[in-house]
């Protein structure tokens, strides 16, 4: 199984991710490293990488390579971007990089960093037209795409870090100098004549480490229930309130607010302005964080070349298979209990009545209910529903995912307490409590019918007739085990449906 190592060089911060690749075009994370190096600090005076900021640069990235070496990294991938595009010494930087830790690092160009932030997105959320803002150290992208192609592009040479130096000045307060940044920003925005074309339902799409961290503080204000950052949805009046408070605060007070990393305490502000003038200027509501980006780019790029000219064409189930893959299960029992669960949900459809927007939370659930015994064979319906609860699945949505996770975890038996579900109350509605127990139905019994996992049981044919459901199968040799074992799902079948269930 291959591994890579990637390396992202930004003028604020060095990443390390190491990634395993395995079986046709899946990938997995396998570690990562973060540190601050300020690459880009102080270049505005005269675009120059300044020597101290080199030689910490130059000792993460030799810790970096020690890590890759000790992991059995087979590929490094080092990439640059906005600080060492601009930087007046890139080249002696760039050898000098090479001769002390024997890295050689591309430097991306706008177009190219662009390219791999759409691509790390796109393969990653299931949203067909988005405006993507991604705020850097030291550049900010804006990147529009419909219909899975990147329509326009643009990238301000000002992120983070470029900023804060910017409008810092002696006796000015937090609060005038995002006022400062925001009006800056918004003269900005004015000279990217597609922007005004932007139709009003798209999508705002933020990538990056502010958007990370703005979802933590707001999840622990919240008390939001999931740790997964990925497809986190977020109103911008919420938003407001976070930036309102963390501008009315000098850095040292903002060091001790949870969520906020002390090394970046600083250039919160400033990244928080500039999101501040993008959702004015766009008159933005709300906005989904991504936490796939450039080194997702990469990922997609190593893994399935393919991507490089055309995304995935269904996301939910690319990522699904990935996790079914990486967690050893029987592939083929997955897809035949996915098919028989499709086929019951489709042919029960008249006693459930379901919207058809539930069978993606069925195909999670069937697809990834006996994860959970990589843990553990007894409980394994409850591991799985962990499972699902912690997994930034792409493609679905944190009320999906949740939804998805409890029908996994009652597949085997009725395993529904109140106490559990109560915990995700701000994510699912009343009503879903009784959709997930009908699901759960469904996919006990389609487990059961493919129950040795040999696809005995091709499919289903259901009729309802007065106060039964006769389910006939389609045999493909003997069933006795799998009848007997879906038929011990009758009385649970009973009080959900109001149905006796026969199986022939």
């Amino acid at each position: 199984m291959p591994k890579i190592g990637i390396i992202d060089l930004g003028s604020n911060s060095a990443h390390l991710v190491i990634v395993n690749l395995f079986q046709e075009g899946y990938f997995m994370v396998e570690d990562e490293l973060k540190e601050g190096v300020r690459l880009g600090q102080d270049m505005d005076r005269d675009g120059f990488l300044k020597p101290q900021r080199v030689a910490e640069t130059i000792k993460t990235m030799k810790m970096f390579k020690r890590l890759c070496e000790a992991s059995g990294v087979d590929h490094i991938i080092a990439v640059a971007t906005s600080a060492v595009r601009r930087a007046k010494n890139q080249r002696s930087f760039l050898e000098e990089i090479q001769a002390a830790c024997g890295l050689k690092i591309t430097v991306l160009s706008e177009e190219t960093e662009a390219s791999l932030i759409y691509r790390g997105v796109i393969n990653s959320m299931d949203i067909p037209k988005g405006l993507i803002l991604e705020i850097g150290g030291g550049s900010t992208k804006i990147i529009y795409y419909s219909r899975r192609a990147i329509l326009h592009d643009a990238t301000l040479p000002f992120g983070a870090v470029t900023l804060t130096e910017l409008f810092a000045e002696d006796g000015v307060s937090p609060k005038q100098q995002t006022e400062k940044i925001e009006e800056f920003f918004n003269e900005q925005f004015k000279r990217i004549d597609w922007l005004q074309e932007i139709e009003p339902d798209v999508q705002m799409i933020g990538v990056g480490s502010a958007f990370r961290t703005l979802c933590k503080m707001n999840s622990m204000v919240k008390k939001y229930p999931l740790s997964i950052v990925h497809n986190y949805m977020f109103a911008t009046e919420d938003f407001l309130s976070i930036y309102e408070m963390v501008r009315a605060l000098d850095e040292e007070k903002r060091k001790r607010i949870r969520g906020i990393s002390v090394s970046r305490a600083d250039l919160m502000p400033a990244s928080f302005a500039i999101l501040k003038a993008f959702t004015d200027y766009m008159h933005i509501e709300n906005f989904t964080v991504s936490g796939c980006g450039l080194r997702e780019g990469i990922m997609f790029g190593q893994a399935l070349p393919m991507t490089e000219e055309r995304p995935l064409s269904d996301v939910l189930s690319y990522s699904v298979m990935g996790l079914v893959k990486y967690y050893g299960c029987n592939e083929a029992h997955v897809t035949n209990v996915v098919h028989l669960s499709v086929q019951l949900f489709k042919q029960l459809r008249v006693l459930h009545k379901f919207p058809r927007t539930y069978l993606k939370v069925l195909k999670i659930a069937a697809c990834l209910h006996d994860c959970g015994q990589r843990i553990r064979y007894y409980d394994g319906n409850r591991h799985s529903r962990y499972i699902i609860l912690n997994s930034a699945i792409y493609g679905a949505t944190h009320r999906e995912l949740v939804l998805s996770a409890f029908v996994a975890g009652c597949h085997r038996k009725e395993d529904l307490l109140p106490a559990d579900w109560q915990k995700y109350k701000d994510l699912v509605f009343e009503e879903d409590f009784e959709v997930v127990r009908k699901l759960g139905v469904l996919l006990r019994i389609a487990e059961s019918l493919d129950r040795a996992g040999l696809g005995v049981v091709k499919g289903v044919n259901c009729d309802v007739l007065g106060d039964s459901v006769i389910m006939k199968t389609e045999l493909a040799g003997d069933a006795s085990l799998e009848i007997s074992q879906a038929m011990k799902a009758n009385p649970e079948f009973r009080r959900t449906f109001h149905k006796n269930l026969e199986i022939l």
